[in-house]
């Protein structure tokens, strides 16, 4: 058996056994025979149906689009440390959703839809703006000032945060709240909202997937080699902001899925584009069904944000990454 079909067989095997224990597992158990005959126990079957699956599927959703757009994005910037947040996409999501809640905005057409509406504007907007400010300082869109236009504005939109926290009152909880990330009590309709914005975004980076390997080498390098190099990063830069603005839209800000899921994925199994997407996207799901299992049954009958998890198991790795992204650039003490 090939190594690929090995990464394939055990990416797939672990999704599968966390989407059991995320359906299972709780403060009521739910019998195996509940998920194929709903009349064995009709209390566990309408929590099955009705609250488990959905917030297990979106979990995984979420995790499988940041994870996705963390790989495309790493390789699009070259740098192991690159994230779905890097160019400030979810900071923009991020202050699009506090707004909505802070001037409690409502749209009487879409009801509860207007969170995620208004996140997803904030995302596209300052995608526009970021690859816009970007344009006019570089015309041939160079990675490093794509990087740091997304510092400067994911620091001022976070200014802009800061203040609408300090400036809160009864908001203030259900603000710190949705930051600190939750798929909590969304329901079906979150689920059938991100589904689209999934498949797009991810077909968009699926088809950059060659690209993506040749640009590992440089940009001249790929010009050579017959690669539209500023079409790609659109694309890609499109793709992935897609994507990290969906999940944001439907779960709130979680961090270091993006970072953490193609590193691991990319130190197990290689840089391979064509295999590092697809398992990345498998493997993000799998992490985040088992975050939001932890953070919802740690503390039973409470609750901890998933945010709080993923922050636990991320923070280490990303220090892992510096230290030895600085120690292979000879960054010794």
């Amino acid at each position: 058996m090939s190594r690929t079909i090995i990464a394939y067989v055990t990416a797939i095997t672990l999704l599968i056994i966390s989407i059991w224990c995320g359906v299972a597992i709780g403060s009521v158990h739910i019998p195996l025979e509940v998920v194929w005959n709903k009349a064995a126990d009709e209390t566990a079957a309408n929590i099955l149906w009705k609250i488990r699956l959905p917030r297990v599927l979106l979990a995984g959703l979420v995790g499988a689009s940041l994870a996705i757009a963390g790989a495309a994005f790493q390789g699009l910037l070259k740098n192991p440390l690159a994230d779905p947040y890097t160019l400030g996409v979810s900071s923009g999501a991020s202050v699009g959703a506090v707004m909505t809640i802070f001037f409690s905005i409502s749209i009487p057409v879409v009801g509860h839809y207007a969170l995620p509406i208004f996140s997803m504007l904030g995302a596209i907007l300052t995608m526009v703006a970021v690859m816009g400010f970007a344009r006019i300082v570089d015309r041939s869109l160079k990675m490093e000032t794509l990087i740091l236009t997304g510092i400067i504005f994911s620091s001022f939109l976070g200014s802009l945060i800061s203040l609408m926290i300090a400036l809160s009152g009864e908001e203030l909880r259900q603000v710190m709240g949705w930051l600190l990330g939750s798929v909590s009590m969304r329901g079906w309709p979150f689920v059938q909202m991100i589904i689209p914005f999934v498949i797009i975004g991810s077909i968009m980076l699926w088809t950059q997937r060659r690209e993506l390997n040749v640009l590992l080498y440089g940009e001249e390098r790929a010009k050579h080699l017959g690669v539209n190099v500023k079409r790609s990063k659109y694309i890609i830069l499109v793709g992935g902001s897609m994507l990290t603005g969906a999940a944001v839209a439907v779960s709130g800000t979680i961090g270091f899925v993006g970072l953490v899921v193609p590193h691991m994925t990319r130190m197990l199994w290689g840089s391979d584009h064509r295999h590092l997407l697809p398992l990345s996207f498998l493997n993000g799901a799998t992490l985040l069904i088992i975050c939001d299992l932890i953070a919802r049954t740690i503390i039973m009958p409470r609750e901890l944000p998933i945010g709080v998890i993923t922050a636990f198991i991320g923070a280490p790795v990303f220090s892992y990454i510096f230290y030895k992204q600085r120690r292979s650039k000879g960054g010794r003490a």
